[in-house]
């Protein structure tokens, strides 16, 4: 079942995401599998990130490989992201 995830990161800038994200990339293997969209909104407080991920079990994967890269580079570590079971999605044309 595909998992919706909802993080606000309070204080982190574009600048700070883009080194997290250029990281991840180079990281060997996919570190994103499983990962169906992916958004990151600046915001006047920092970011908000909106995932879709293909199940639980690939997002909990994922973080195990972005909390230690994420505090690597100087992004601290913050309060709970919401997450919550999709119910439908589609994307258009596909």
């Amino acid at each position: 079942m595909a998992i919706f995830m909802q993080a606000e990161l309070a204080g982190v800038t574009t600048e700070q995401y883009d080194k997290l994200n250029a990281k991840l990339q180079s990281l060997p293997g996919n570190p994103f599998e499983g990962c169906l969209a992916h958004v990151a909104v600046p915001t006047a407080s920092g970011l908000q990130i909106f995932d879709l991920w293909e199940s639980e079990q690939a997002l909990q994967r994922f973080n195990e490989v972005v909390m230690p890269v994420a505090s690597e580079v100087g992004i601290p570590q913050g309060g709970t992201p919401k997450t919550g079971q999709v119910h439908n999605y589609w994307v258009p044309g596909a």
